[in-house]
């Protein structure tokens, strides 16, 4: 497929000046005007409206085919969800309009804090952070404030299991916090005496996910919170996994004091693609005055942002957060209602069911029930000349999006698989039997099942030359 520069054929889209009263002379600065051509390519407004339709045609997404990937939370995303987010009143309101004229939009706001409060267990909720990693950055900024506030400033250490996401030690870091392992146990959850061996008056806080990355519920959480509550020590969850648990549990419960949640995972918006995203963060009582500000609030007559917290880290985002994507995940949840129960629950059997399944054919490392997600290897596949990358690759040319492959990095020739609940029985037998056939390609032809993928509008590259030899600019 050509690039957009290849197609340029000297034909004008639109133009500004041409044939109208618009005058743009003495508009810019002389200076600032580009004495040669930008050099951009040329074509009319049909052309270009073809060629990125073409583009995304060449897109996986979820409405092609199953989206297995794991730790990821690929549900379906509604498209009611969409038609109310384009409403005018929320599409076309702007960020800086006055309170007054906002009350509609801060009605939904604070209504969803309020669920989201609720869910979690919290008692305060901050919508500012744009995505997952920046709901961890702030949770970890509100930990090391409060610290602060209280004179503890050894407090210096943050412990993350070894099966974390790979976001939990940058964001604690990036917050100046040294980062301490914690080994997972020969069950795949946190190993409690190498965590009483770690704890001591520098610990701030432990961050954890529940169910683990493993999709393996921690069961003993209730003591880590005990152990880490009794060192001074906080706990952040993060919600990265919370669609295996909403309605049956929450953070609050297992004694956590702040967590992230992501709302472009959990509460089914938009997902991947760098975006759009959405990740509140909630917190206990002792930690509320340290929120980012503003919060939304009611004075039981009117809704309003309000700027003054005691201690609050500051502003994390331009105006209030992704607005859209928060209006998306209000109106999943007043749709769900109580059905956030029954989502979850048909997660982690989807989950389960197909665990069960290729396991055996797949070397299953921990063979725990599992909850919403679960991590097999191909360490035996790739004994037999296929690696894990491999795998991932031949499904393709099934219609199927591969699972995350290589993490967990405690798992060899990791692949990680999340159903979520929107599949149907259907959709999982094929993906089983898919898995089961490429197990059986392997072994009696491993260099047909190397070719692929062979039916995708990109065929097989080689990614150590890609990362090597990156060719960023064209032409080149």
């Amino acid at each position: 497929m050509k690039t957009i520069f290849e197609k340029s054929n000297g034909a004008d889209g639109i133009g500004i000046g041409v044939n109208s009263e618009i005058k743009l002379e003495g508009l810019i600065p002389k200076e600032l005007l580009r004495e040669d051509p930008i050099g951009l390519p040329q074509l009319s407004e049909l052309e270009v409206l073809r060629h990125y339709k073409a583009l995304s045609d060449r897109n996986f997404c979820i409405e092609k085919g199953f989206y297995p990937l794991g730790s990821c939370t690929m549900k379906y995303n509604p498209k009611v969800n969409e038609l109310l987010a384009s409403l005018e009143g929320f599409a076309n309101l702007h960020p800086l309009q006055s309170d007054e004229d906002s009350q509609g939009a801060l009605e939904l706001m604070y209504n969803l804090q309020e669920k989201l409060k609720y869910i979690t267990g919290m008692d305060g909720v901050t919508l500012q952070p744009a995505a997952g990693a920046h709901g961890e950055l702030t949770g970890m900024m509100i930990i090391k404030k409060y610290f602060e506030v209280k004179g503890e400033t050894n407090r210096t250490k943050v412990i993350i299991p070894d099966s974390a996401h790979g976001t939990n030690p940058a964001s604690a870091k990036m917050c100046g916090f040294e980062i301490v392992e914690v080994k997972s146990n020969e069950r795949g959850q946190v190993d409690i005496e190498a965590l009483k061996s770690l704890l001591d008056e520098n610990v701030a806080a432990i961050m954890m996910t529940n169910p683990n990355t493993l999709g393996i519920f921690e069961e003993k959480v209730l003591e880590i919170s005990k152990l880490m509550h009794d060192n001074g020590s906080l706990l952040y969850y993060d919600g990265a996994n919370f669609n295996a648990v909403m309605g049956w549990t929450n953070p609050a419960l297992m004694g956590f004091d702040v967590v992230h949640l992501n709302l472009h995972k959990t509460f089914a918006t938009p997902h991947g693609g760098g975006g759009p995203g959405a990740g509140p963060v909630g917190v206990v009582e002792k930690l509320k005055d340290y929120l980012p500000s503003p919060v939304i609030e009611f004075d039981g007559a009117k809704y309003y942002r309000n700027y003054n917290i005691k201690h609050s880290i500051g502003k994390v985002r331009s105006f209030y957060g992704n607005f859209g994507v928060l209006v998306r995940a209000y109106a999943y949840i007043l749709m769900m209602g109580n059905n956030l129960k029954l989502a979850s629950a048909d997660a982690v059997l989807n989950a389960n069911y197909i665990k069960e399944k290729l396991k055996g054919v797949y070397e299953l490392p921990y063979d725990e029930p599992c909850m919403h997600e679960f991590v097999l290897s191909g360490e035996k596949q790739h004994h037999e000349g296929v690696s894990t990358l491999g795998i991932a690759k031949r499904l393709m040319d099934d219609n199927i999006h591969p699972p995350t492959v290589y993490f967990p990095l405690i798992v060899h020739e990791a692949i990680m698989i999340e159903p979520t609940e929107s599949e149907s029985k259907e959709v999982l037998d094929n993906f089983i039997n898919v898995m089961l056939k490429i197990a059986e390609e392997i072994k009696s032809n491993p260099e047909e099942v190397l070719k692929s993928p062979q039916k995708t509008p990109i065929k097989r590259v080689d990614e150590t030359q890609a990362a090597r030899h990156p060719n960023l600019v064209f032409p080149n």
